[in-house]
């Protein structure tokens, strides 16, 4: 049987450590043991969820974000990263991506309850109330985005848009194509385009 080596010691350790300091809600402790553990393992999925999760304890969405995008790269079937990606995207507010990641990871394990529940409370937020200065803030986020600005663009979507207004039979027949279909509601969930 072959012997861990002194390398994957230090990193059992400095995980379990990570994992000690997060249970005790010791968050910055956490972070520091989780981005030394990612020096030694710059390709451990499992240490960089670990790392995005402290990094949510202690406000750092975007930090948050990098680390779980690099997780999903590095193991795209590592279902509770996608999970984790999905709730930073709802924080960020980018519930277009993270019905995406809810999705996605739903893709790999449709029993899997923080996926489901994730994707439950996106769509439900979808038709919940909101001001018009949210609805507004949330579109102005949304039209920051690089995905959102390419389907604005597309004429087909841009055809359809009108048509929900001037010929909604020809958009609901448009919308039975599963790509029209998932553009359109990426744009619902950013806010871009409004329901009722």
């Amino acid at each position: 049987m072959r012997r861990p080596t002194k390398m994957m010691t230090r990193l059992k350790r400095q995980k379990k450590r990570g994992n000690d300091h997060f249970r005790a809600k010791e968050w910055a402790e956490a972070v520091k043991e989780y981005e030394e553990a990612v020096k030694r393992s710059p390709k451990n999925a499992a240490i960089r969820n670990n790392l995005s999760a402290a990094l949510c304890k202690i406000m750092d969405f975007n930090g948050a974000k990098r680390e779980i995008e690099i997780a999903v790269e590095l193991d795209p079937k590592y279902v509770k990263a996608w999970a984790r990606k999905g709730d930073i995207e709802v924080m960020l507010k980018e519930n277009h991506k993270a019905m995406e990641s809810f999705r996605t990871g739903l893709a790999l394990d449709s029993a899997n309850v923080a996926c489901k529940e994730g994707l439950r409370k996106v769509t439900a937020s979808m038709g919940s109330a909101m001001s018009d200065e949210e609805r507004k803030e949330r579109a102005a986020h949304a039209m920051a985005d690089p995905e959102i600005q390419s389907i604005l663009t597309d004429p087909v979507i841009r055809q359809i848009l009108q048509d929900f207004n001037e010929n909604p039979a020809a958009a609901q027949k448009a919308m039975a194509d599963p790509h029209v279909a998932s553009k359109i509601e990426k744009l619902i969930a950013s806010g871009i385009v409004q329901t009722s």
